[in-house]
């Protein structure tokens, strides 16, 4: 599939409601626009999923046959990976080389689950007690089933399209579920080829559903509709409350991967050479557009200075500009909103005394580029250091011990992430314990497995993607008892 057909593609998609534009951020130009979906397309979509539900064309399907055709979408991921990635890097401007190490990522996601097909299953039990209403009971055999929870709405973000539909497609249809797929309206572009890759891999007719249109909208009615058993959702932690709301109506399972404030702590026995680069891309790479970016950096007093300055030479020193520009690390904001939001972040902060180390601005150029900005002297208990900014902006912040740093990074309603450097093993595996985070990572960042679950403390989330955890996420449990 070419980009001129996923253009045309997402012009024709069926839709009443209002005409959404769809904006290059580097260029600032509208590329294609498509008519929002809305509540109208939603209905049809979960009509059709739950047909193919309730008939068990995949559901029933043995889960040696749902592995393969998982497997088969991993390599057709493979087979189109310079499409996808070319797709994604011209909906959200980031730079041709990460986004096809993120199409990597997505193929592994669903190999990974074509694995677990197999593999989930209840238990036996013989009964050792006694009782019940009916009375005592002897020779009673007990057995639980895990089974696919039903209809289940995807709700992905902008920030890693493709990405972010795998992390959630996988889990889902190798628990046999049927899905509404719901893209963020600014890149459904990479949704219109992976719907193309499911069906040519065997995914029956009815059983991935897209769905294209406004979260407002598609997306608030796909939240409340009465037929859907489960939502997963990541994007942020304002709209993932409306998500519980919308969902009290029928109690469906709600998923979220919310915000985050992620806290990094650089001690004075830390390998510099490497925590300080490696804490610098770690809010800088995809210009801060990441939950689990490391936004706020606590620093011990004896490295401060040196880790401010290191850390504003990477900002000087990386070079932003769109994907079809050569040696470039970051790419723009994905939208004007975007950039009105984190800009009014920085502004705030220069009115409030905050000392701007490097960066504070736009560039002189099109597209929403933001410089990426290092920030000092920033009260904790403001907005900077309590509020999600998606941008490439960063905090850095003195402590002198342990209590104290670990006070103030959980001074904050996220836990999605957390990073402590130190040479000191037994230092970095009691702050482990001590800070409130979904993930936390010890000499390295921004680091994630397939295997293992990921998934927020306190506003970050509800629930886990990956590992075991993600596939039983879309399961229930049924006990069955039988007298013998």
């Amino acid at each position: 599939m070419t980009l001129q057909t996923v253009l045309d593609g997402i012009r024709n998609r069926p839709g009443t409601g209002d005409v959404i534009p769809i904006v290059d951020p580097v260029t600032e130009e509208v590329i294609t626009e498509f008519s929002d979906g809305g509540a109208d397309a939603v209905q049809e979509a979960v009509a059709r999923a739950r047909a193919t539900f309730e008939s068990g064309v995949w559901r029933v399907k043995p889960g040696n046959e749902r592995a393969k055709v998982l497997w088969r979408i991993a390599d057709l991921i493979e087979d189109h990976a310079t499409e996808l990635a070319e797709i994604d890097s011209l909906n959200t401007g980031m730079p041709f080389n990460q986004a096809q190490i993120i199409m990597s990522t997505a193929a592994e996601f669903f190999r990974y689950y074509a694995g677990w097909c197999t593999k989930v299953s209840g238990m036996a039990h013989d009964v050792q007690m006694t009782g019940g209403i009916t009375g005592a009971h002897s020779n009673l055999h007990a057995y639980t089933l895990k089974e696919p929870i039903g209809v289940v709405g995807l709700i992905f973000p902008w920030n890693g399209p493709a990405f972010n539909a795998a992390a959630k497609l996988a889990p889902a249809l190798a628990a046999g579920c049927s899905c509404i797929v719901k893209p963020a309206e600014e890149t459904p572009l990479s949704a219109l080829l992976l719907d193309k890759i499911l069906a040519e891999a065997g995914v029956p007719e009815g059983v991935a559903n897209l769905v294209t249109g406004y979260g407002h909208t598609a997306g608030a009615a796909l939240a409340a509709h009465p037929d859907v058993d489960k939502i997963a959702f990541t994007g942020s932690t304002e709209v993932g409350k409306e998500i519980v709301q919308a969902a009290g109506g029928n109690l469906k399972r709600v998923m979220l991967e919310l915000g985050g404030k992620s806290p990094v702590l650089i001690y004075d026995d830390a390998d510099l050479s490497v925590a300080i680069p490696t804490a610098a891309m770690g809010v800088f790479v995809h210009s801060g557009q990441a939950c689990i970016a490391g936004s706020r950096i606590f620093v011990q007093r004896g490295v401060l200075d040196q880790v401010v300055e290191g850390i504003a030479l990477v900002a000087k020193s990386v070079r932003l500009g769109g994907p079809k520009e050569e040696d470039v690390h970051i790419g723009p904001l994905i939208s004007a909103r975007q950039l009105t939001r984190v800009m009014g972040f920085i502004d705030e902060g220069k009115r409030d005394g905050v000392h701007v180390v490097t960066g504070g601005h736009r560039l002189d150029r099109r597209g929403y580029f933001v410089h990426p900005t290092v920030l000092t002297e920033v009260e904790h208990g403001g907005r900077l250091c309590q509020q999600e900014i998606f941008g490439p902006v960063v905090a850095v912040i003195p402590f002198d011990d342990d209590d104290e740093v670990v006070a103030m990074a959980n001074d904050t309603v996220y836990g999605l992430a957390a990073t402590a450097w130190t040479r000191d093993i037994g230092r970095a595996h009691r702050l482990a314990k001590r800070l409130q985070a979904g993930t936390v990572t010890l000499n390295c960042q921004m680091i994630w497995d397939p295997n293992l679950p990921m998934g927020g403390h306190k506003q970050s989330g509800w629930g886990y993607e990956n590992g075991r955890d993600g596939i039983e996420g879309y399961m229930q449990n049924k006990t069955v008892y039988a007298q013998l």
